[in-house]
């Protein structure tokens, strides 16, 4: 019999927060962001559940071929663009629109045969400094690409620092508006998961780039996904496989780093950092045991961890464990253990089964 892990994998709560995502873009086009294997969740699973999308935005060429393998007829964006010259025959094969954030990736567009006419996205760099062109160079960037008989339409883009945060969108909204305007009129790219639903009027634009809402997560600390329409996607499940009674003073797993204070049962759940749980989540972690919260005690081992089974009724070998997903948010999970939702999703290993579920 395999080990009792898995994850579940809900296509119908995708294609439902996609349409959480359209109503707030209005008439803006959607990108559905399947980067990192779809934030962890499976590139083919997600585009099919993700079907209704305008288009979807991967970071690889490994990732937008499978795609176009898969008979996805929609663009697909590659929001890194070109890394070497011998990337941009692969623009042409499999019809992808790459953002073009420095000036070597131009040079590089030089070299494409004649024929067909590539669509860009052009990304300005409005604070955040890690990719794009300043207010100097984005100019003599947009001339270049316009002048390029391979380059069809230039959509101009950006990516906000801090939409969820304290900082919002103003400043970097308000220098990419300067720095656009000498270009004229041109389609704009700016909203990712937290511009698009904590600003839509200021920032759907043309086209919206929604990652994190897509799979059910909020990407504001202090707002449940819940509350704002999301179903999650992901539930990773397990079971109790062994059960001990503690007397006060013993100890639970590597280091001795937990302590009974008095009697105590506990349930040893098979999943582990092997399985992609985060090892450094701390005693007191949240869990579902047989749906009631229960919580980790002691270090996370490679293949399974402790959990306190004061209060849970019913709780033996067998019973069903949920690590995040439906009735425990993953947002809840990640923050317990000092990280957030992206990473756990991302984390996941290949030995834990994934099946796709209704």
């Amino acid at each position: 019999m395999p080990r009792p892990i898995r994850a579940a994998v809900s296509a119908s709560a995708l294609a439902h927060n996609l349409a959480i995502a359209r109503r707030h873009a209005g008439a803006a086009k959607v990108w559905a962001v399947l980067k990192a294997n779809a934030y962890g969740h499976g590139l083919e699973r997600a585009a099919r559940a993700l079907g209704a999308a305008d288009g979807f935005a991967v970071l690889d060429f490994q990732e937008a071929a499978r795609l176009r393998a898969l008979g996805v007829q929609q663009p697909v964006l590659m929001l890194e663009g070109v890394f070497d010259p011998g990337d941009v025959e692969l623009l042409r094969r499999h019809t992808l629109v790459p953002v073009v954030h420095t000036g070597a990736q131009i040079e590089m567009l030089r070299s494409v045969a004649p024929g067909a006419k590539l669509d860009c996205y052009l990304k300005a760099n409005t604070g955040m400094n890690r990719l794009g062109f300043d207010a100097g160079g984005l100019r003599a960037a947009y001339e270049a690409l316009r002048a390029l008989p391979q380059v069809g339409a230039v959509t101009l883009m950006t990516h906000f620092a801090d939409a969820d945060g304290a900082a919002g969108i103003a400043g970097q909204l308000a220098v990419f508006d300067k720095m656009i305007k000498p270009l004229g009129p041109a389609p704009r790219s700016l909203a990712n998961s937290a511009a698009l639903l904590r600003f839509p009027k200021e920032t759907a634009g043309d086209w919206v780039r929604p990652g994190i809402m897509l799979y059910g997560c909020s990407p504001f600390s202090g707002r449940s996904a819940e509350s704002l329409g999301l179903k999650p996607v992901m539930t990773l499940s397990s079971k109790i496989i062994a059960v001990q009674r503690l007397k006060r003073g013993e100890r639970v797993g590597y280091g001795f780093s937990y302590e009974a204070a008095g009697a105590l049962t506990i349930g040893i759940v098979a999943c582990g950092y092997g399985d992609g749980y985060p090892r450094h989540a701390p005693s007191g972690t949240p869990v579902l045991v047989d749906g009631q919260r229960a919580s980790t005690v002691g270090r996370v081992s490679m293949d399974m961890f402790a959990v306190d089974l004061t209060g849970v009724s019913g709780a033996g070998i067998g019973t069903p464990v949920t690590l995040w997903g439906e009735g425990l948010p993953a947002d809840e999970v990640g923050a317990a253990a000092g990280t957030i939702s992206y990473e756990l999703f991302t984390k996941l290993t290949s030995r834990v089964p994934v099946v796709e579920v209704a």
